[in-house]
């Protein structure tokens, strides 16, 4: 998988597709200001950036999913403005998703051709299509039976036949949104091979992906975006994976001047670490989603893991509720051997679990306040034992006025209320079962600062009173202002358990994360 990228096209070379100070605005979200792209043929080119830098909706915007409020798309140095992504495809752009948008009960030539099957007296010309899908595949050197239904492949196969058939409609630009997330070594080699070819035959590839091996494996140039910006433009031999790191995640300090004081710095740090942990994790693995770790979790003690979206921080923190099932090793709790087949397990053994998704896994939209609160604990007792409407009443007017939810409404639908507000209901519910572990994936992202300063706040004060967490975050000063101990995550492997001391700077964990090295 380490053949190097060709030489990238001269600067007089016209590009395939430009797009020029692309802004988009949704209800109270800025997702792109002024962002700028070019795609030549006969080159793959990395987008790049965090969760919310922009990336996704930017695709959207240049295959006709959403139309930009302001900036203009250039398709062959024609003006385009695409009313809905069928347009898009017609003038040459293929969008191969994460999830393959195909049908595995149809057989490979089917999907190929699907909408466009040869036809004689109105009926489908079966031997012609066959004929035609077999050309296609041999074509680009793939080994595949057209006639087998596509569900009978693995995933890495039906990448392969999504990619097949965007370019027999004739793209001049095939975008692949996080076509490798899903696939081991040996797929990605071979998915990899194909877009080789594509890219010799001058079609323009724009992909996008959170592993850094894979852009410098692949890639001939690559697009930065941060929060909704443009960062920079790069060729791969101008930049080192630490240096990519700095740009996505950039250098500036997020975090209030008042959370200094409540910072850990000294290796000392951490007042549960000295004795037995009450959660210990050795070889805990899940096939696809995080390699064998091995983690102490001490009460009284944060624990930050650190990484790239997609680096495994979630799938691995997952594991520890219960949330997913563990394929090997053996998790210990308080000294004992415990096996997490659920997450009423988990609640039963105090360990809660507060999702970054809060509206899909975590919040119903739906139930008011008072309701989402009490709901752990409602479940932790059984819906046998209910709790009094005056008792639900009682517990929710305590944790609005202890985590100061606004408005003081227990009665007002959750969906309602703003992002930091939602999220301290979400943390209201788990606080509630009095958990000696609290799991909190990326608690403070996309709120404001007033309630992130708090959360914050509040993570301290439950490690000083002896909770254990495990914090996520993407971004690092947060995690070194919060943690006694960070795990650093890369590609779904946990590389290095550092200790907060005056040694570890965000640059240290950058190179952890760039390199998978710890010095």
């Amino acid at each position: 998988m380490a053949a190097p990228p060709t030489p990238t096209p001269t600067r007089t070379d016209r590009p395939v597709l430009e797009a020029q100070g692309i802004r988009k605005v949704f209800p109270g979200i800025l997702a792109l200001d002024g962002v700028d792209l070019r795609l030549f043929p006969g080159e793959v080119h990395a987008l790049m950036g965090e969760n919310g830098a922009g990336k996704s909706t930017l695709i959207k915007v240049l295959t006709g999913v959403h139309p930009p409020d302001a900036g203009t798309v250039f398709v062959d140095g024609s003006f385009q403005r695409f009313a809905e992504p069928l347009e898009a495809q017609h003038a040459g752009i293929s969008t191969v998703y994460q999830e393959v948008n195909l049908c595995p009960n149809l057989s490979v030539a089917e999907n190929i051709l699907i909408g466009r099957e040869p036809r004689r007296l109105g009926l489908v010309h079966w031997s012609a299509l066959h004929e035609r899908a077999a050309r296609l595949v041999t074509e680009l050197e793939l080994d595949l039976d057209v006639r087998m239904p596509l569900g009978t492949y693995s995933l890495a196969v039906q990448q392969l036949v999504a990619i097949v058939r965007a370019v027999d409609v004739k793209a001049k630009v095939l975008i692949l949104d996080e076509p490798t997330s899903s696939l081991d070594r040996d797929e990605v080699a071979q998915l990899f091979t194909l877009v080789r070819r594509l890219r010799d035959r001058g079609v323009a590839i724009l992909f996008v992906t959170h592993f850094l091996d894979q852009v410098f494996d692949l890639c001939d140039r690559v697009t930065v975006l941060r929060n909704g910006r443009l960062e920079g433009e790069y060729r791969i031999d101008e930049l080192t994976p630490v240096t990519l790191v700095h740009r996505m995640v950039g250098s500036e300090l997020r975090i209030l001047d008042e959370l200094a004081a409540t910072s850990h710095t000294g290796p000392t740090a951490g007042p549960g670490s000295g004795g037995a942990p009450f959660l210990s994790a050795r070889g805990l693995a899940r096939a696809g989603a995080v390699q064998p770790y091995d983690l102490d979790i001490h009460r009284g003690e944060v624990i930050g893991l650190a990484g790239l979206l997609g680096s495994g921080r979630t799938e691995a923190a997952r594991l520890l509720f219960g949330a997913d099932h563990a394929d090997g090793g053996e998790l210990r709790i308080d000294g004992r051997r415990a096996v997490l087949r659920s997450s009423r397990a988990a609640i039963a053994h105090k360990i809660a679990f507060c999702s970054e998704n809060r509206k899909a896994e975590g919040l119903i939209g739906e139930l008011t306040v008072r309701e989402n609160i009490v709901l752990a604990l409602q479940a932790a007792r059984g819906w046998t034992r209910p709790l009094s409407r005056t008792r639900q009443e009682e517990i929710a007017a305590r944790w609005i006025e202890v985590l100061d939810i606004r408005p003081a409404a227990p009665e007002a639908q959750v969906r309602n209320l703003s992002g930091g507000n939602q999220q301290k209901v979400l943390l209201a519910r788990w606080l509630l079962t009095d958990p000696d572990l609290l799991i909190l994936d990326e608690p403070t992202r996309g709120i404001d600062i007033g309630a992130k300063t708090e959360i914050q706040k509040l993570v301290t004060r439950l490690a000083a009173e002896g909770t254990a967490v495990l914090f996520i975050s993407a971004e690092l000063e947060e995690v070194l202002r919060l943690s006694h101990r960070v795990g650093v995550l890369r590609d779904h492997r946990l590389v290095a358990t550092l200790p907060n001391d005056t040694t570890l700077t965000p640059d240290r964990i950058l190179g952890a994360i760039a390199t998978g090295a710890t010095s």
